[in-house]
């Protein structure tokens, strides 16, 4: 009498691997570029490519239409340093859009301790992160600057270009690439769920400007006008925007009552440490 076998054992060619090992450093790149990769909707589904897309394009808008201006009347309306705070609704979306997406469903599925089973350390992986919304956001920033730079030039307006505007306005790009992208995901990684997510970034927008526009009107109403300055720090576009009149020679939006430059960089230094140091604690925790 014979008997079928239970069980069989197939050699299936598992083997060790044996090529280069390219470390923390490479890791942290290929996570970086994954990541910015994800915040345009690279590599995911249509529907994810809508909203990051659609914000780019409503961003070109006031650069085509500052280009037509320029070509028809020969006239320069749009100056390049306070683009950002014309655009801040546009930007506070596509910021509120996108920073659950990089560490909400990290944290929802619990696979960070997989990343960190890997030579990545939580260091790392913040930093890819950060560095992949700050990228994102200064490129959201700078593309429609440099169109309507080129664009200017190619308009050949009367008078020198405004090329001191336009470099200042791309070191402003990067203290708001910055600035925005720690708050943005120190306020999104305190949430699995992205549309809470999503909510909490915002929410924290509507209301720095809700609340430094009342002060600063309530300031202005008052005879206080040296005081309003400060209480628009509130708002962090007017902050960058201070920050970048002090560092680069900028004129600001509201010219009447700037506070002092180096109170501008301090407390955006403070801000950017704060939330920074907020993301490291928060990821230290849920690795453990």
């Amino acid at each position: 009498m014979t008997t079928e076998p239970t069980a069989v054992i197939h050699d299936i060619g598992y083997r060790h691997y044996d090529g280069v090992r390219l470390g923390r450093g490479r890791a942290t790149l290929a996570l970086g570029v994954q990541s910015l990769r994800g915040v345009f909707g690279l590599g995911r589904t249509v529907r994810a490519k809508i909203m990051p897309l659609a914000l780019a394009a409503i961003m070109l808008m006031p650069t085509v239409v500052s280009i037509g201006v320029m070509a028809l009347a020969k006239q320069f309306i749009m100056p390049y340093p306070n683009y950002a705070v014309f655009m801040q609704a546009v930007i506070a979306i596509f910021l509120a859009a996108q920073s659950p997406y990089l560490v909400a469903p990290d944290l929802r599925f619990r696979v960070l301790p997989l990343y960190l089973s890997r030579p990545l350390t939580v260091t790392d992986y913040v930093l890819a992160k950060l560095t992949a919304l700050a990228i994102a956001l200064f490129g959201l920033l700078a593309v429609p600057l440099t169109i309507q730079f080129v664009g200017e030039l190619l308009v050949d307006l009367p008078g020198p270009p405004h090329t001191a505007d336009y470099l200042g306005a791309l070191g402003g790009a990067v203290l708001y690439a910055v600035l925005l992208s720690s708050v943005g995901i120190a306020l999104a990684s305190f949430t699995p769920r992205r549309g809470l997510g999503v909510a909490s970034v915002i929410a924290f927008y509507m209301f720095t400007a809700a609340v430094s526009g009342i002060f600063a009107g309530v300031l202005i109403s008052s005879g206080r006008d040296s005081l309003a300055g400060w209480a628009l720090l509130l708002n962090p576009f007017f902050l960058v925007d201070y920050a970048q009149s002090a560092l680069f020679g900028t004129t600001p939006v509201n010219t009447e009552s700037a506070p002092p430059g180096i109170a501008s960089c301090l407390i955006l230094l403070a801000v950017v440490a704060l939330a920074v140091t907020g993301v490291l604690l928060r990821y230290r925790k849920a690795a453990s």
